[in-house]
């Protein structure tokens, strides 16, 4: 479980939920902290780091009150400036946002971990959200409003198609990096190959790399 947390919210009341659920996965006082604003934020970030304790956790909210001068100002701001000084932090939006487009859209523009609206019982979806990100999973709350598109709102990259049709043509996807990095195509460490192919199977509620081939030969997509 998560050792140290950063909690990014301008609404004292809307961290009641994330303060029970915190709780009850036994991540105590001591080791999270509270911010108010993006500024703020990535300045913990920063000293974290530089003091040798990094944050494993940032749960942030998307909208934040502009009631005093920020540079960041949003969460995806605060998200994208966080993930460039901290590559390998864990990111939760937990927000009164809830269709599941800007979800997905969020998981394959930003690599967040998890996505979790704000709404009755919310604090069972973020402790199913943060135990799955603990396993170094992806989380969708199926509480996130459906779109009236028959898709996920989801667009394949050139170098989604490639790792995909790799797999396709039979290739173990212990060996895909082995191919991107003689080809100059990145990231193409096995942590990024597989933390890609687990967004992507996360935001089109996918089982397995076999259903994914079959979905994008299905689609055209490869």
């Amino acid at each position: 479980m998560f050792k140290k947390v950063l909690i990014a919210e301008d609404h004292e009341s809307a961290s009641i939920s994330v303060q029970k659920t915190l709780t009850d996965l036994n991540i105590f006082h001591d080791n999270r902290n509270y911010v108010f604003y993006c500024d703020d934020a990535l300045s913990r970030i920063q000293k974290a780091i530089s003091e040798g304790e990094p944050y494993e956790l940032l749960i942030t909210d998307l909208s934040f009150d502009e009631d005093s001068p920020q540079v960041v100002k949003s969460g995806s701001e605060l998200i994208k400036a966080a993930r460039n000084i901290q590559p390998d932090l864990k990111v939760l939006v937990f927000s009164i946002e809830n269709r599941v487009s800007v979800a997905a859209g969020l998981m394959s523009e930003l690599d967040i971990d998890a996505f979790v609206p704000k709404a009755r019982n919310d604090a069972k979806d973020l402790k199913a959200a943060i135990e799955k990100m603990a396993a170094d999973r992806k989380y969708l709350s199926p509480n996130l409003k459906k779109t009236f598109s028959p898709e996920p709102a989801f667009t394949f990259t050139d170098y989604d198609k490639t790792i995909i049709s790799m797999l396709a043509n039979g290739k173990p996807q212990k060996d895909i990096p082995f191919y991107l990095q003689r080809n100059s195509i990145k990231p193409s460490s096995l942590s990024s190959v597989e933390k890609r192919f687990n967004t992507i199977k996360t935001i089109l509620d996918i089982s397995s790399n076999e259903q994914l081939i079959a979905y994008c030969k299905d689609r055209k997509i490869i």
